[in-house]
């Protein structure tokens, strides 16, 4: 050790005697001269953006193969964008961030209403076809909770406030039961960047809550990376019309037109490799008036379409 440490207070004096010999004259380094630093351009392209119910990477793979087909079929560029809550989501498509969004039909009511939003059309899934539901989970092991009655009381995790089969088809299936928000212990959301879904089965699956609110079709694709057998689905809503494309209010209706025709012209089997991915078997037109029973849900929870 004592020779370690001598040569290293030799290294050190020699470092010294060669960076300062004395001779050399300090130099003054002004650092409000730096040059900017080149950032890499982006090309103009038309923005797409998955609405933030999973991970940015599940929600990149699921619509990946859609948007390398929306390329080709119409020759436009697109890009994948990734807002990090269904608020920044909103609000980018408010500002023209975003111009064409895959989103949940109370997102899209709100988009609607607020930013001029218009759907062009409707998602067909595996499961559940043009419709959608929402599930409540509870633990399998949790003998307390056998009934939605038996909800009282109890504490409750959902996705997001305008999460529409991950809270609000759920809060409506309890209200028609005549369970209220303030009969329950706590009710709480996800919190953090994405993954809100996944976070829901992951907090009953621990026991940190007693309840969770997502939408049908979560376990199966949350059973892909975690056990989930141990969650028990305690009921399920009715079925609503279903997820679907808007384009913002500005874009151009030549530039919507071609996107949905593409969309729209997606058949199985020819196009399994497409619609697979995103758990779709077909892509449907759509307008306004098929959203008018999410409007009508909206009015009996008494939620504002506008602020």
């Amino acid at each position: 050790m004592h020779f370690l440490l001598r040569v290293g207070i030799l290294l050190l004096v020699c470092a010294g005697g060669v960076g300062c010999s004395g001779q050399e004259d300090a130099r003054f380094v002004d650092w409000n001269k730096r040059a900017p630093v080149a950032l890499p351009r982006q090309e103009p392209a038309i923005t797409y953006a998955y609405l933030p119910q999973y991970t940015h990477a599940v929600s990149f793979e699921r619509h990946r193969r859609i948007l390398e087909y929306l390329r080709q079929a119409t020759g436009l560029p697109f890009r994948q964008v990734f807002p990090a809550t269904f608020a920044e989501h909103m609000a980018m498509v408010e500002r023209g961030d975003i111009d064409i969004s895959f989103t949940n039909p109370f997102v899209y009511v709100l988009l609607h209403h607020r930013a001029g939003a218009q759907v062009f059309a409707r998602a067909v899934e595996e499961e559940g076809g043009a419709d959608f539901q929402g599930q409540v989970i509870v633990r399998a092991d949790n003998a307390a909770i056998t009934s939605l009655e038996d909800c009282r009381g109890k504490t409750w995790i959902a996705v997001e406030p305008t999460s529409a089969g991950g809270y609000l088809f759920p809060l409506a299936l309890f209200h028609e039961h005549g369970i209220t928000l303030d009969q329950f212990a706590r009710v709480e959301f996800a919190r953090g960047v994405g993954g809100k879904q996944e976070q829901v089965v992951l907090a009953v699956l621990s026991g940190a809550y007693d309840i969770g609110s997502i939408r049908k079709g979560t376990l199966d694709i949350v059973a892909r990376r975690y056990d989930t057998s141990a969650i028990r689905v305690l009921a399920e809503t009715p079925p609503y019309p279903g997820w679907l494309f808007c384009a913002r209010k500005d874009l151009s209706p030549e530039v919507t037109q071609q996107v949905a025709q593409a969309l729209t012209a997606l058949r199985r089997p020819k196009d399994e490799s497409i619609l697979a991915p995103a758990g779709l078997t077909a892509i449907i037109p759509a307008s306004h008036a098929d959203y008018r029973p999410i409007e009508k849900l909206m009015h009996t929870l008494g939620m504002e379409t506008v602020p």
